[in-house]
């Protein structure tokens, strides 16, 4: 049975999710037109930093998210469109996620400092 502040955690948290994919899926389709690999993980990093920023709980989870849209997108643009992206542009979406472990994690940690300066810890 889950307690009302597991309740408003659950309920809390649907909005970062969606912003998570539309982080995620607006990445992915970046990558799709510019296939620029560093601004890609440019992207992730700055979008997993603002959701640790915003949810600090398990930052790991904001990654999965972001990084989970990135190769479906990809994947949507060459089922649906005429953007092709290669093969190994699709592998380098998957790599680029891991930069976005240090800034979801990153924000998370920012946010706990800020506060703590607040509380006057």
């Amino acid at each position: 049975m889950k307690t009302l502040e597991q309740t408003s955690h659950s309920r809390g948290d649907a909005w970062l999710y969606l912003l998570a994919a539309a982080c995620g899926i607006g990445t992915g389709w970046v990558d799709v037109v510019i296939d620029d690999l560093l601004f890609t993980a440019l992207l992730v990093v700055s979008a997993c930093m603002l959701l640790g920023f915003l949810g600090r709980r398990w930052p790991w989870r904001w990654v999965l998210v972001v990084g989970t849209f990135i190769p479906l997108t990809e994947w949507a643009a060459y089922v649906l469109f005429t953007v092709k992206p290669s093969r190994a542009q699709v592998y380098a979406s998957v790599l680029a996620c891991l930069p976005g472990i240090a800034g979801a994690y990153g924000g998370a940690i920012l946010r706990t400092a800020i506060d703590h300066l607040r509380a006057g810890n």
